[in-house]
């Protein structure tokens, strides 16, 4: 939501925003390979971790492509920003399941 601001401002907000941004990736991507760890194995955690990024690569993708097609067809990003939501609220639900479903399977020794 700050990016457009962050460009039509001075060159030090932009740089303030490429910070906070980059530890945003910090802060998301070390938790995501502890979890894949604790809840597969170590033997399992790399191969999986690369799908997890190259889901995430693809998906950024198809975002991204898709916003652009909304824009052209509607000029504007409304309802692109409206569908990003949606697939966030989704996804959320989705990997509370996947983790509770996991962790439980892991504790009670049938993983």
């Amino acid at each position: 939501m700050l990016l457009p601001a962050a460009l039509s401002s001075s060159t030090f907000t932009l740089g303030l925003f490429i910070v906070f941004y980059g530890l945003d990736w910090v802060a998301t991507v070390p938790p995501t390979l502890k979890l894949t760890t604790d809840i597969f194995g170590k033997q399992q955690s790399g191969i999986l971790f690369g799908w997890i990024l190259a889901a995430h690569q693809l998906g950024a993708a198809v975002a991204a492509y898709g916003g652009g097609v909304i824009y052209t067809m509607l000029n504007s990003y409304f309802i692109m920003f409206i569908i990003a939501g949606i697939f966030c609220l989704i996804a959320s639900v989705l990997v509370m399941r996947i983790g509770r479903n996991a962790l439980t399977a892991k504790i009670s020794g049938n993983m």
